[in-house]
């Protein structure tokens, strides 16, 4: 149990279109609720409102803007596409990066073209000096190329084969650039200046996420080179596209699309939509293409051979998967249901507290709660730091965590504040969760590959489970393990009692165990955990690959107290990468004291699944 006062309402948690009744809904002001996390793991306002809308932008930002944080999680993928997890680490196969290099001249060639047209379509004198400008930027990265031909004393330029990926693209891009869209004239029928210029700003639409997602993978491997970066294959690649120059060129490229966009009507801001996405996908596809010839740390489930292994994949739900505490929820459903003082209630159902009595003493369990989960963790933190990892202690810590979320737990049933929910009313709640982005598409795309054999676990202290497979439920996943706490209902009315099945860190530890040590198969079991908070630590630290999702201060806190190291996942796994040297496959391992993190669950799709 975790528990904190948070004024967010519930209309921040479920959707507007929510079933629950009118008095449900318009009560919603006057309602605070409560969240099973104590202030270090909350999720400020700001934060669930930037996580919630990244698909709906300020209308001040640029067309351009807007996309590339529409389509975020493609620039993920092709971040962590094996070639570029190969390329960061310096020990790419030589040979895949001259195929690249002849395939890239191909690519730019088309690009330079594009540009070409575009200037011709673009009717304002300053847009075509702008085209102008930045294809000459594309004759100079071709120049860049020539001398990597030289360097490496290469002719696989002149002999190579375009792949279908170089292919798919650039007969994207130039039909693109030629007209040949559905729905919109060819440059010889446009009849108007403006219908000249709006080709050139699908044109634009159809380059600029190649600039930005070139530019955005410089600075990320930019930012991995050491003090020893001469000893970097590849670092005048890296140099070139994270460059002040380079960083320009994609900028301007963006701004040029805005302002060729700025007079377009919503239909054609839509069609230039299509075109930048498009052309994200045709860009991922380009970096999957090239022949690997090396053992690569990505994608994980590569490593996940069905002969041999059966994947696992455990996760926390609270603020792991949800933006908001689920049992937030709860108290909400709670409060707003309940009767008020002076209304008489039916004969043969269920007693509930007044709503002014609940709302009291759901307030006094939220401090009573917050105080004495800061005071357990300072008691964790005042023995002596371990100078290297240190599990036994560390479990040790976490039993005194337990023993006290199992107090307040049976505090929370004596006061009889869950008393009278009905089923249907968290059903439909559940339904109306708002997951982390991304979550629920990770989970559908495991489930439904049938090559992956993999079992997917939810392992939660929330108290009703069935508000966590109502929420999987919503998005078509009914076939996820859950394992929480269960209510106990009369008549579809909870009784305030709970089965406990889940209540603590060492409950969560047991059952990653137990459900390992039951697994029916004699394969050897390849486990992935995800979590949020401190009361993940020992399910993440004993699973093969532990991923920590967002910033919780207390689970670090804790973590680096007896010896856990926490690496940025994608850094780590170039990491990784460096260390295999290329050759053999790298081996995940548990209780190694590493643990991985993430901003979002883009990340941990590309990592695990890849594109």
């Amino acid at each position: 149990m975790r528990l904190f006062l948070n004024p967010n309402p519930i209309k921040t948690i479920v959707s507007p279109s929510s079933l629950l009744s009118f008095r449900f809904r318009s009560s919603l002001r006057s309602v605070f609720s409560l969240s099973y996390k104590s202030p270090p793991y909350r999720r400020p306002l700001s934060l669930i409102t930037a996580m919630t809308s990244t698909s709906k932008p300020s209308a001040i930002e640029g067309i351009a803007k807007r996309f590339w944080i529409k389509f975020h999680k493609e620039s993920i993928l092709a971040l962590y596409s094996p070639f570029v997890v190969c390329l960061a680490s310096g020990n790419l196969n030589l040979d895949t990066f001259r195929q690249y290099i002849a395939q890239d001249v191909h690519f730019l060639k088309a690009f330079a073209q594009a540009y070409e047209l575009a200037e011709e379509c673009a009717d304002d004198d300053d847009a075509k000096a702008a085209i102008s400008q930045l294809r000459k930027g594309v004759l100079e990265e071709l120049k860049m190329h020539d001398s990597f031909v030289q360097e490496w004393g290469s002719d696989k330029v002149k002999d190579s084969t375009l792949n279908s990926a170089t292919v798919k693209y650039t007969d994207f891009l130039l039909a693109t650039a030629s007209g040949k869209i559905e729905g919109v004239k060819g440059p010889g029928k446009l009849a108007t200046p403006f219908e000249r210029t709006k080709l050139a700003a699908y044109t634009l639409g159809a380059m600029v996420p190649c600039m930005r997602l070139y530019a955005f993978i410089g600075k990320e491997l930019r930012a991995l080179l050491d003090s020893n970066e001469s000893d970097h294959v590849y670092q005048k690649w890296v140099h070139n596209y994270s460059s002040a120059s380079f960083q320009a060129s994609a900028l301007q490229t963006e701004e040029l699309l805005d302002k060729l966009s700025i007079s377009l009507t919503g239909e054609e801001l839509q069609i230039i939509e299509k075109l930048y996405h498009q052309a994200m996908k045709l860009e991922i596809e380009f970096f999957c293409a090239q022949p690997l010839v090396q053992q690569t740390v990505v994608p994980l489930s590569r490593e996940n051979n069905t002969a041999e292994h059966c994947f696992k994949i455990f996760s926390d739900f609270d603020l792991t998967c949800t933006v908001v505490d689920s049992s937030a929820i709860l108290a909400e459903i709670a409060i707003v249901t309940a009767p008020k003082s002076d209304q008489s209630q039916p004969e043969n159902q269920i007693v509930r507290m007044p709503s002014a009595d609940l709302r009291n003493t759901l307030g006094v369990l939220s401090r009573q709660y917050t105080e004495e989960h800061e005071e357990c963790i300072e008691r964790i933190l005042f023995a002596d730091k371990a100078e290297r990892f240190d599990y036994e202690g560390l479990h040790k810590a976490l039993e005194k965590l337990s023993d006290f979320e199992k107090r307040a737990n049976f505090r929370v049933i004596e006061s009889g504040v869950l008393k009278g929910l009905n089923l249907e009313d968290i059903k439909r709640a559940g339904e109306r969760l708002i997951l982390q982005d991304g979550c629920t598409g990770f989970f559908s795309s495991v489930v439904k590959n049938k090559n992956l054999n993999a079992h997917v676990h939810l392992l939660s202290y929330c108290w009703c489970a069935d508000l966590i497979r109502s929420a999987f439920s919503a998005g078509g996943l009914n076939r996820l393990n859950v394992h929480a706490n269960e209510f106990v209902y009369e008549n579809s009315i909870s009784t305030g009692e709970i089965v406990k099945k889940v209540e603590s860190p060492i409950d969560k530890a047991q059952a990653f165990r137990d459900i390992l040590k039951n697994s029916s198969t004699d394969k050897k079991d390849l486990t992935v955990y995800i979590g949020d908070s401190v009361g993940d630590l020992l399910c993440l630290l004993e699973a093969d690959v532990g991923i920590v999702v967002g910033s919780s201060s207390s689970l670090r806190r804790v973590g680096n107290h007896f010896g856990v190291s926490f690496f940025p996942l994608f850094p780590g796994l170039v990491k990784k990468q460096r260390e295999c040297g290329g050759g053999s496959s790298s081996s995940w391992k548990g209780l190694s004291g590493i643990l991985y993190t993430v901003s979002s669950w883009a990340e941990i799709h590309a990592f695990i699944l890849g594109p």
